[in-house]
């Protein structure tokens, strides 16, 4: 997931298959017919033709071939029925709450909600041990208004009441929040600040990418503005601020401007994309992924009005250890590269 408002644009897995270690190569819509009961082949077809049928995470068309150890799911735009939401007691760092409303700070690895792959151990799961009754939005999940990725850290709002729920929606809705985030991206951004523009939607190649449309004829309208706040040789850290929040939005729109995230693995950035060719470069930049395993975001600011107050609240999160090591490290290589 990512740094959005819930929308429906994501994907939740409905069947996972393990191919075994003596399984003959099989197109994957008859290895499917065998698996899932009432299932027409048809069907099967039109899903892979949606980019629906993915093995070992890649979308696939019907003819592929499934070979042993395959991991083969099937992933569709609604939550299965099965899929219930069960209370455990996972630890959560609240920043703030009261009766009406509840601020976390994520770590990056905790899951917002269940969904693809990931059915229990999430921030929601956790939510629903720490606060009883929650109300549920929409997309049938407890007090959800906005979320972030997986593997984006920060600060999320969770509201505890109806009222709440429809107040903070409304607030998102309406763009009237404040959202900052921190990110590392590939390459020297030459402007100091600037904005980039371009519908956001569902890849065509694969379905667990989004891909802006500048021209506007797919996807949701998509804004965000940025500011320049270190430049550490081939790699550039910038402030985002989001005008619009849509699914990946800040991951596809500096992807599209040429200035990948840093090591965010689902779109590129975990390759050495800037820099030279030496051995000792290529060996700092692996330990910078070590150092921070996951694509370099952080949700660090968040300001909204309390729904029964009317104050504005504004909160604000340190950047985590993985991503200020990883910083560091880039100071160090830039101080040592002027000498």
């Amino acid at each position: 997931m990512s740094e959005e408002q819930i929308d429906n644009d994501e994907l939740f897995e409905h069947y996972r298959f393990t191919a075994g270690d003596g399984q003959v190569p099989l197109r994957v819509d008859k290895f499917l017919m065998n698996f899932i009961e009432n299932a027409t082949r048809n069907k099967i077809q039109q899903a892979a033709k949606a980019g629906n049928i993915l093995v070992n995470d890649v979308p696939v068309k019907s003819n592929h071939k499934v070979k042993p150890k395959d991991v083969v799911t099937v992933v569709l735009s609604y939550p299965p029925q099965e899929n219930e939401l069960i209370a455990e007691d996972i630890p959560l760092d609240i920043v703030f709450e009261d009766a009406t409303l509840i601020v976390v700070n994520k770590p990056a690895g905790l899951v917002v909600h269940p969904g693809h792959g990931n059915y229990t151990g999430t921030l929601v799961n956790g939510l629903m041990h720490h606060i009883e009754n929650l109300p549920i939005n929409s997309n049938e999940r407890p007090g959800l208004v906005h979320r972030i990725d997986k593997d984006t850290s920060g600060l999320l709002v969770i509201a505890k009441t109806e009222h709440a729920l429809a107040h903070l929606s409304k607030q998102f809705f309406d763009r009237t929040t404040e959202r900052l985030y921190y990110s590392l991206v590939w390459g020297n951004i030459e402007e100091d600040e600037g904005r980039i523009e371009g519908n956001i939607g569902r890849s065509f190649k694969n379905r667990l990418q989004m891909d802006v449309f500048p021209d506007g004829e797919f996807g949701k309208h998509a804004v965000t503005h940025f500011k320049v706040l270190e430049r550490l040789t081939y790699v550039t850290l910038v402030q985002c601020k989001l005008e619009t929040g849509r699914t990946h939005q800040i991951r596809a729109h500096f992807k599209h401007i040429g200035h990948t995230l840093f090591n965010d693995a689902r779109y590129g950035g975990d390759q050495i994309l800037k820099g030279t060719t030496f051995t000792k470069y290529k060996q700092f930049v692996e330990n910078c992924f070590k150092v921070l395993p996951r694509q370099a975001l952080h949700a660090k600011t968040l300001g909204f009005t309390h729904p029964v107050t009317g104050e504005f609240l504004r909160f604000d999160s340190n950047i985590p250890e993985d991503m200020e090591a990883c910083l560091e490290k880039w100071r160090t290589y830039t101080i040592n590269s002027k000498e």
